[in-house]
Formats: C-alpha cells, sequence, structure tokens
C-alpha cells in the first residue's frame, strides 16, 4: 500500500478545445499550456494544471493523484506491474500509470512542478449573531467567473464497484468516510473515499465511487473548489448570464457538508464549484445511509432527473 496526498487533475477528452477553453475560463480556471492535442487548465493555486481535455470524441478518460513520494512510486509500480516513467506532460515530474479495475486511467504522480499563486482576494469574513467579525467594511463585489483555487474530487461510475473500492482501499491507501446502501445495510452502492494521511486533516472526499446504473464506467462529476460561498454565487450568476447548462444548485450537501453548485460543460459532463466541506482524517468514525435524492442535500432546489443523464 502506498499513501496518495491529493488528487491532482481530471482527463477529459472533447471534439473541440476552443469551446472547452472558453467554458473553462468563464468556471474559473486559466490556461496552463496547450498543444495541437490536448489543453491543460489551471486554478488560482500552485498546481501546475487541475484539468486536461484531450482533442477526441466526449468522453471522461481519468484522473492523477499525488503521491507522497518517490519511493511510493517504485512500490507502486512494482504492485500493479508498470513502469515508473518520466511525464511527458506540461508540468513534469515522474508517474504510474495504470487501468483501474473499472476501466479509469489513472496517474499517480510525484515531483510536478508548482507554479507562482494567482493573485485573489481575501474570503470575506461574514457576521452571524454570535460571532461579529467585519466591523466598518462594506462588501462590493463586481460580476466576474468564480476563483477556483483547486481540484477538489472526482465521483467515478464504477461498473465493477466492489472491485474498485478494494483496490482504492488495499493498493492507494484510500479510507471510507461515508457510504450508501440500498435495499439492505449490507449492499454498500457507493463511497466517498478519503486520503489516508493518519491524523492529518483531509478532505471529507477526494474520491467517490459509486455503482453505475447501466454497466459504463464514466465521470460522474469532477468537482473543485472556490473561494468562499460568495465567489460561488458570483459564478453562479457569471454562468447564468452566458447561457451555460446549469445542472442543480445551490446547496448544501448532507455528506461532506459542502456548499455546491453544478454545471454542464458544452460537451455534457458536469462539473461542480464548493466551499465549506468537512475535513476528516482516519479516526473519524465512517457512516452509512440509505440511498436516496433527499440523502443528497440537506437544503437547496429539488433535485431532477435529469442531473443523473
Amino acid at each position: 500500500m502506498i499513501q496518495v496526498t491529493d488528487i491532482a487533475y481530471v482527463r477529459y477528452q472533447a471534439p473541440d478545445l476552443d469551446r472547452m477553453e472558453a467554458f473553462l475560463l468563464d468556471f474559473g480556471l486559466q490556461r496552463a499550456a496547450r498543444t495541437e492535442q490536448a489543453l491543460y487548465m489551471r486554478g488560482n493555486g500552485t498546481a501546475h494544471h487541475v484539468h486536461i481535455t484531450e482533442q477526441g470524441p466526449a468522453a471522461t478518460l481519468g484522473f492523477g493523484l499525488r503521491a507522497a513520494s518517490r519511493a511510493d512510486l517504485g512500490r507502486l509500480a512494482a504492485r500493479v506491474g508498470a513502469a515508473v516513467e518520466d511525464s511527458p506532460e506540461p508540468g513534469g515530474g515522474q508517474r504510474v500509470r495504470f487501468t483501474d479495475p473499472s476501466g479509469f486511467v489513472v496517474d499517480v504522480i510525484h515531483g510536478q512542478a508548482e507554479v507562482q499563486a494567482l493573485p485573489v482576494r481575501a474570503s470575506i469574513g461574514a457576521n452571524p449573531i454570535d460571532q461579529r467579525r467585519r466591523h466598518g467594511e462594506v462588501i462590493r463585489l463586481q460580476p466576474a467567473p468564480s476563483k477556483v483555487m483547486r481540484m477538489g474530487h472526482v465521483a467515478l461510475l464504477c461498473k465493477d464497484f466492489s472491485a474498485t473500492l478494494a483496490f482504492y482501499q488495499e493498493v492507494l491507501g484510500f479510507k471510507v468516510s461515508d457510504s450508501y446502501w440500498a435495499g439492505a445495510p449490507e449492499n454498500v452502492i457507493a463511497a466517498f473515499m478519503h486520503c489516508g494521511l493518519g491524523d492529518q486533516w483531509t478532505d471529507h472526499h477526494t474520491l467517490a465511487l459509486i455503482t453505475s446504473p447501466d454497466g459504463v464506467s464514466r465521470f460522474d462529476h469532477s468537482a473543485f473548489e472556490v473561494l468562499d460561498l460568495d465567489d460561488l454565487m458570483q459564478g453562479n450568476a457569471w454562468l447564468k448570464q452566458r447561457d451555460y447548462p446549469h445542472a442543480w444548485g445551490v446547496g448544501r450537501h448532507i455528506q461532506g457538508s459542502q456548499i455546491f453548485d453544478y454545471w454542464r460543460d458544452p460537451f455534457g459532463h458536469k462539473v461542480e464549484h464548493w466551499t465549506d466541506g468537512d475535513l476528516v482524517n482516519d479516526s473519524t468514525p465512517p457512516q452509512s445511509a440509505p440511498l436516496t435524492n433527499n440523502e443528497l442535500s440537506q437544503w437547496g432546489p429539488e433535485l431532477q432527473p435529469t442531473f443523473f443523464a
């Protein structure tokens, strides 16, 4: 088993890189690099890129994870029967590339170059009744895209849920934070998984694994953390003004507690802005609940069947 510290990026395929770039700029990303065959987009943090689009028919291909050390790459390579190779993509570093039990292409990387963080405003201090923090300061925001700070997680619809869950636990050290069941508690059909970092606090989920309803593996969505609630709402207004398809939100999830807002890119892929999520560590007790539409949000608009299309 190795230690994964975070997700690095998601990898898509699309027939028109110009259209994808235009959407992602409005979504709150910035171009990191572009070739004839691929587009690399970054957030406002230090990661070289968080979103990759390869030229081709619309599809979801896979994602990258960050290994804690170069030694972890060597151990992983031996476990999965792959090689440690120099990454040929912008940002460099080394990687181990393999296909997981549900068919997703996974890069586990180490040593990728970091970039200078882009300037953003400070998060806005709120004035709740019991914690007055903003004194003599007003809030005046201008229309603008959200400021995506980092890659947060990817939710995978898996053709082989049980094998995929076991793989990420036993090979990559992920831990279950929460799970959903259908029919009976022993019939687990979805799991929210955090990086196994011991006592260190980390996102409630870096991977969400879900049983594919039609036996086809694909992303349900990928999710990007924005600056704060006002930033999420700025992005909501910006994208609505440009007539991009809105999938669901704004609301607050139950598992993970994130405030969420879901959109679709020009090729139908679902992407999420989120803020204010839970942090867990390996001592946080996992919970399990029955999967219903009412179990997906604490508040927000009614979930429509088209969300799952």
